[in-house]
């Protein structure tokens, strides 16, 4: 099983980093609700907690407070490079060190996130929203699992 110590520092700083990303990406693709999508955030750490030992990694991700720094960017587009990238780089550093069960766990939280960020704001009468609904694809695609 990998965790914590497997990984160097900024590597793992990356890994906690991910799923926030995608949150972040998710929430800002549409406007309003962000307080909402906050704490959707936030619900979906809490709940994922509560199904602790699916893995030594995942407990670990799932224990950590969620963060992200977004008022270093300056527009949406901006954001969006930045945090897809880190996606990309959370999974490439994951598909070094962990093993292929527990790198689809963590594709599944950061997609888990996304949702609940989604569909935390009912959005010109819909769940999710067509802005929010392209963000998740494209954070799908950035972890691989288009």
């Amino acid at each position: 099983m990998t965790g914590k110590s497997d990984f160097s520092e900024e590597e793992w700083k990356t890994v906690l980093e991910g799923p926030p990303s995608a949150g972040v990406i998710v929430a800002a693709a549409a406007r309003g609700g962000t307080f909402k999508e906050s704490f959707a955030m936030a619900k979906a750490y809490v709940e994922a907690r509560q199904q602790h030992g699916q893995s030594e990694l995942l407990d670990e991700i799932e224990s950590a407070r969620p963060e992200v720094d977004h008022s270093r960017f300056r527009s949406y587009d901006e954001l969006k490079t930045a945090g897809l990238q880190h996606l990309r780089d959370a999974v490439a550093v994951l598909e070094r060190k962990a093993t292929p069960e527990e790198i689809d766990a963590y594709r599944r939280f950061v997609m888990s996130v996304a949702e609940r960020v989604a569909s935390a704001h009912r959005e010109d009468g819909v769940e999710i929203s067509g802005p929010e609904r392209a963000a998740m694809d494209e954070v799908a695609a950035a972890i691989g699992t288009t």
